[in-house]
């Protein structure tokens, strides 16, 4: 596989409430991710939604991962619309599980993985569903549950284990550990997915496909999971950081 192929047709990176974005389809978004995993260039990749910009307002490491990534997707429709606001184009959402999925699919048997992250046997079970369903290669796989003291270790086993993509659902310190921890990863590319092993392992199911084609899938979650309630303050900020600081621009066609 050629590294990089669509270089010549991707649009530029632009800016949006101060972090990087790539306007990028999910296919081309793929592509890269595959690209970059099989010619052992490596990289990270973070799925950009409203909740990590409030929280990167606040947290200086997090705001570093984010301008360090060498792939910015949109994941939030709230991320679209602040784009649109200020006159940039994006083809559609990137949602984080259905970048890891394609990136699964298009991998396959030739691209070896690390999935980390969850509660205990989650992880593992997501590896198995992932190579049964896509044929991935399982690199590795362990939980989540692991202390900041024992990052270094964690991304050694991970570089030893041959791995060339590492799904990292580590919550809200995904970004921060991936950004921190890349130069021991060796050559391979790391993306933050969220809740995606859960969804693999079948421990969660998505949400309706109503809610993901009309862009609003966190407000399902938020309201019919109480423990998802201390988001919506963070939707709020997320909403008048846009309207002040994201001017209009010219209309984005």
């Amino acid at each position: 596989m050629t590294p990089d192929r669509d270089a010549a047709t991707r649009a530029p990176r632009a800016h949006v409430l101060g972090h990087p974005l790539d306007p990028i389809d999910l296919s081309a978004a793929a592509r890269r991710v595959v690209d970059r995993a099989l010619s052992g260039r490596g990289g990270t990749v973070v799925t950009l939604n409203p909740e990590i910009v409030v929280r990167a307002r606040d947290d200086a490491a997090l705001h570093g991962a984010i301008a360090s990534a060498d792939l910015c997707v949109a994941d939030g429709v709230g991320i679209v619309w602040a784009a649109k606001r200020a006159g940039i184009r994006v083809p559609e959402r990137v949602p984080g599980v259905e970048l890891a999925q394609r990136v699964l699919e298009l991998g396959g048997p030739d691209l070896p993985v690390y999935f980390l992250g969850g509660r205990p046997g989650v992880a593992r079970r997501a590896a198995g569903a992932a190579h049964d369903r896509f044929g991935v290669r399982i690199a590795g796989a362990r939980d989540g549950y692991f202390a900041p003291a024992d990052d270094a270790e964690v991304a050694r086993a991970i570089r030893d284990s041959g791995a060339r993509l590492l799904l990292a659902g580590l919550g809200e310190r995904q970004e921060t550990f991936v950004a921190e921890q890349r130069s021991r990863f060796g050559p391979l590319v790391a993306i933050g997915v969220g809740g995606t092993l859960d969804v693999l392992a079948g421990e969660t199911r998505r949400t309706p496909a109503w809610t993901r084609r009309l862009g609003i899938e966190w407000a399902w979650r938020v309201g019919t999971d109480p423990a998802r309630w201390h988001r919506a303050p963070r939707l709020a900020r997320f909403v008048l950081l846009t309207l002040r600081e994201s001017r209009p621009g010219p209309a984005a066609s």
